[in-house]
């Protein structure tokens, strides 16, 4: 009993879904469930306040819906439109690819990058999973890990939580071979999160990006870094290990911040330039900020990019949401 009000305290002091506050959270579905409700409470207008049964099976209405689909008893209640969802909306797959080499072993926060991608990836498989969509996972390292088929069977998160919570244990990183084989595993479109800090050669991540794009599936990468390595925040001359090679080297920040940065710039170029190139979104999200924000923004751009057009992706038919929760969405 001490143990779950103490979660439950901890919960609700990362209502602002300050990921210092969420990494308290020993319970990885927990953290997760908080970052989805801290989601939903922060949207002006949402009507999915406290309810995540009801938004399991409705949506709000958006314009160009038919007539036909709205419940006019739940608009007599609430005096909110809102559409039914039918099995075919809802039996759509989504698949996370969660990068544990030794590298995601890396942070200067109190938690890892691992610890931090491991969260966005539940929080991802929490929010479709009320969507009442099908989520699988992969999880690599120079080789495949786990994997687990989309599915939405009663207890399924729960053994997708199990796999994300195993230590790292690789050494290196090869992200072609999670793409090949997910590619070839999956044969109805869906949704693919690649959840990596992307610190290996990119050669050939434009074929395998393409090949997943050509077989109609939606497609983003999210880019996990340390704040440490976006700014390289080394401050005094030290001896450095490699995580992966576990070669140790000294280091001497004023001679070596320049040309890290340089590189650093030019390898977010050539990442960005092959997403770009075959239309995949991308996405940097640095450990220190609010998790929250990449369910919003990773929804948000799929808003923008639908916008007029047919809402059938599975993050663009939750980008209704954020419509219909915006001031003045309303048919």
């Amino acid at each position: 009993m001490a143990e779950s009000k103490n979660s439950a305290t901890i919960a609700n002091d990362a209502a602002q879904i300050d990921p210092v506050a969420v990494m308290r959270i020993k319970n990885l579905q927990l953290r997760a469930k908080t970052v989805v409700e801290g989601f939903f409470n922060g949207l002006h207008r949402s009507p999915l306040h406290g309810s995540s049964v009801e938004f399991s099976e409705y949506r709000p209405y958006t314009i160009g819906d038919d007539l036909r689909g709205l419940d006019w008893k739940r608009y007599a209640r609430s005096d909110r439109y809102y559409i039914k969802k039918f099995e075919d909306e809802t039996s759509r797959n989504g698949y996370l690819v969660v990068d544990q080499s030794r590298s995601m072993g890396y942070g200067t926060l109190g938690y890892t990058k691992i610890e931090y991608a491991r969260t966005l990836a539940a929080t991802f498989a929490y929010f479709l999973t009320l969507q009442r969509d099908c989520v699988g996972l992969m999880t690599f390292d120079e080789a495949i890990g786990d994997y687990l088929p989309a599915r939405r069977r009663v207890g399924h998160l729960r053994q997708l939580l199990v796999a994300l919570s195993r230590p790292v244990a690789g050494t290196g990183t090869d992200i072609n071979v999670p793409l090949q084989q997910i590619a070839n595993l999956i044969h109805r479109r869906g949704l693919v999160l690649l959840i990596s800090d992307f610190l290996s050669p990119i050669d050939a991540l434009r074929t395998n990006l393409a090949y997943l794009r050509s077989r109609g599936h939606e497609v983003a990468l999210l880019r996990t870094l340390d704040p440490s390595e976006i700014d390289f925040r080394i401050d005094s001359p030290s001896m450095v290990r490699d995580l992966e090679t576990g070669q140790e080297f000294f280091l001497d920040p004023e001679s070596a911040r320049n040309e890290y940065r340089e590189r650093f710039s030019e390898h977010q170029t050539q990442l960005r330039g092959v997403c770009d190139s075959i239309g995949v979104d991308f996405y940097q999200i640095s450990t220190d900020e609010p998790l929250r924000d990449s369910l919003f923004h990773l929804i948000e751009s799929k808003q923008r990019q639908s916008s007029g057009a047919s809402r059938s992706g599975m993050l663009s038919r939750a980008s209704a949401m954020l419509a219909n929760a915006s001031p003045g969405g309303s048919p």
